[in-house]
């Protein structure tokens, strides 16, 4: 029992992972209502066939067109028959209402209305139907029980021909009726003898052939089969068959980016939190097309997935994103209308964006990014129509319409981001290029306080850049990195020799075991002045790591020299760690230890610095301080040359080069 839970807490983090894509996949199927249709084909009236040949695969009625079929049903209406019922209440109710109005009356207006209504209804005043406003055309039955005798219209009066409006509006009351029942009753019976399909088409027909030209005609059989695909489909419908089909297309699509995921990006699998955002990203690309399709289906290349393109590059790197939006638009691609259409739009446009974003350090790029949208949406509908049409007759301008507002809407990846970074607790190179200047509260103070430690970090924060640049990671954050590092000595800065312009050292009148406690302790103040100042993790990190897990050598050096046969905690002497995990880290430790220690050197010659960085970058290989980074023995070669060469050029060390002729002595001087 013992065994088999913990076994089940190892396996925790995964079964999260499995049920977090479960759950995403659920939602996705239920953001799609299950689309009741058979087979569609990729077609257009005025343009060309690019599938193959199309032959009917079974019997069906050609469909008549929407106007046909109106004007067939208007002309069966027109010659209905229209049934009324005799209503002999009329004339006493019609009477009633003109003896009401006696008292608003002289005795002459009374005689003449009064002569008016039997006149009426001697002849029969009929109701006009709304209905049928052209009753004059139809054939009119009055029942008598079941008994109907066929009359026309004009044989009875109708509110049009009483001229007196008191008479009219007030007080006549139809002594025929419609009976609106029977009279629907024989509309019914007309209507079901017309016929909605032209001609029939036999299996095996040739419909279209590959290439040809969809004529109205034929777009019109191609439509008439897709509503027999229709009608076929719903008979033979299983929803659970189809809910499972879904769900397994989008878990196959799942499993491929996360099989891609495994081989090039482990890391964000081994993190449920970053997996957590993917799974976001994609649910709400999807919800955003779900909204559109379900609102207008026609726009739904309004959506702007490319935003989530952008926000995966941006938060992981340029093959994550590219990984997640194609299965993005593979999960969507069967749930729109015009699958392959979508696709090819959407993948072209999201590896545009992703490439036009590829190096985020400005916040233009964003709005250049929106431009190459818009322009990959509108040349290949532009190609479109001419690879179709061969000519741009056909162009719909609202189409332009809909890429623009897409392109605008493309800038939500920048409050986005933002949004991201707080919920989801990420840094991004947004964060990293505004706590770069150093004019924020933190580095204000080191510049206050340590300015010979400020100085330190400039310079180790642009080496670090240009070696980053290099060898290949993110150079912003190695930069940050560097400028962040030693802010732990804003709480004791005298205790450093960079700060020290009095001539007085503090460390002389301590013990060497208090000097490494406070040199060491630099560490931990820096990690919480980042808390403070609400760092970054990936910040923080290179406080935590930029010595790594090595010792304060001279004071560790000095107390082992006095005390010779005395056993020594080393921990008082040692860094608290850890060691750096990354190529960024690794650098600034590097070029920490370098850049100090080139200010140490009494005489900076080639010769000297050469030897310098050699030993350090060593000296950091032999400790082990390397080991659980990524860099190869090629990075730490370009490491240790573009080392020298930055630290030859900062103490503009002169090169000599031997006499030629009559040359002075001491030869050309390079660098200066």
């Amino acid at each position: 029992m013992k065994k088999i839970f913990s076994s089940t807490v190892k396996r925790l983090p995964l079964l999260n992972k499995l049920l977090s894509i479960t759950v995403a996949i659920v939602l996705i199927i239920l953001m799609f209502p299950h689309k009741q249709q058979g087979t569609h084909y990729d077609y257009s009236v005025g343009s060309f066939w690019n599938d193959n040949d199309l032959y009917a695969p079974y019997d069906f009625q050609i469909l008549k067109d929407e106007e046909e079929i109106a004007r067939e049903l208007a002309l069966a209406k027109s010659k209905s028959t229209l049934y009324y019922q005799m209503d002999s209440s009329a004339y006493g109710t019609a009477l009633s209402r003109l003896n009401g109005y006696r008292s608003q009356l002289t005795p002459d207006e009374v005689r003449r209305l009064r002569k008016t209504l039997d006149e009426v209804y001697r002849q029969g005043y009929i109701e006009v139907s709304p209905d049928y406003p052209d009753i004059e055309h139809h054939t009119i039955v009055i029942l008598s029980g079941n008994v109907g005798s066929e009359h026309s219209f004009s044989e009875y009066l109708s509110p049009m021909d009483v001229a007196d409006t008191l008479l009219a509006k007030h007080i006549l009351v139809p002594s025929l009726r419609i009976d609106a029942n029977r009279t629907q009753l024989e509309f019914d019976s007309r209507l079901s003898q017309l016929k909605y399909s032209s001609r029939a088409i036999s299996r095996g027909e040739l419909i279209v052939s590959k290439g040809e030209y969809i004529t109205e005609e034929k777009g019109r059989v191609i439509a008439s089969l897709e509503a027999e695909n229709d009608k076929r489909f719903v008979r033979q419908f299983d929803p659970l068959a189809h809910y499972f089909g879904r769900f397994m297309l989008c878990a196959i699509a799942f499993m491929a980016l996360f099989m891609f995921l495994n081989i090039s990006h482990h890391e964000i699998l081994e993190d449920t939190h970053k997996v957590i955002i993917v799974l976001v990203t994609i649910l709400l690309m999807t919800g955003a097309t779900a909204f559109v399709v379900h609102l207008r289906p026609e726009w739904v290349l309004i959506v702007p997935l490319c935003v989530g393109a952008i926000l995966m590059h941006i938060i992981f790197d340029m093959q994550a994103a590219l990984y997640i939006h194609i299965t993005t638009i593979i999960i969507l691609g069967h749930m729109v209308p015009d699958s392959f259409e979508f696709i090819f739009y959407q993948l072209t446009a999201g590896m545009m964006s992703i490439i036009t974003v590829r190096e985020f350090e400005r916040r233009s790029q964003f709005f250049v990014a929106c431009l190459v949208v818009f322009l990959t949406y509108s040349v290949i509908y532009t190609c479109g129509i001419l690879w179709q049409d061969t000519n741009l007759h056909n162009l719909k301008p609202d189409r332009y319409v809909v890429f623009f507002l897409n392109a605008v809407l493309t800038l939500l990846a920048y409050p986005l981001i933002y949004l991201y970074e707080k919920v989801f607790r990420v840094t991004t190179n947004l964060t990293l290029m505004e706590i770069a200047n150093t004019n924020t509260p933190a580095l204000r103070e080191l510049s206050r306080k340590a300015p010979g430690t400020f100085q330190h970090a400039m310079q180790v924060a642009n080496i670090s850049e240009d070696l980053i640049n290099e060898i290949g990671g993110n150079a912003l954050l190695a930069k940050v990195g560097g400028l962040y590092h030693d802010i732990g000595k804003i709480c004791a800065p005298i205790y450093f020799t960079e700060n020290q312009n009095s001539g007085f050292n503090p460390h002389s009148e301590l013990a060497y075991a208090e000097s490494a406690r406070i040199i060491t302790q630099h560490v931990r103040d820096g990690i919480s002045l980042a808390r403070k100042y609400h760092l970054p993790a990936e910040v923080t990190d290179f406080i935590r790591t930029h010595h790594g897990t090595t010792y304060t050598g001279y004071f560790y050096a000095k107390y082992m020299a006095e005390h010779p046969n005395e056993h020594v905690d080393a921990s008082v002497f040692q860094y608290p760690g850890p060691m750096p995990y990354s190529r960024e880290t690794a650098v600034v430790m590097i070029v920490d230890s370098v850049e100090a220690a080139c200010k140490s050197l009494k005489e900076p010659t080639k010769e000297n610095i050469d030897k310098l960085v050699d030993s350090i970058v060593q000296g950091k290989i032999d400790q082990g301080q390397m080991s659980q980074c990524p860099l190869t023995f090629h990075d730490i070669s370009s490491i240790r040359k573009m080392l020298k060469n930055k630290m030859l050029s900062i103490y503009h060390v002169r090169i000599s080069y031997p006499v030629t002729g009559g040359g002075n002595a001491s030869g050309n001087s390079v660098g200066q």
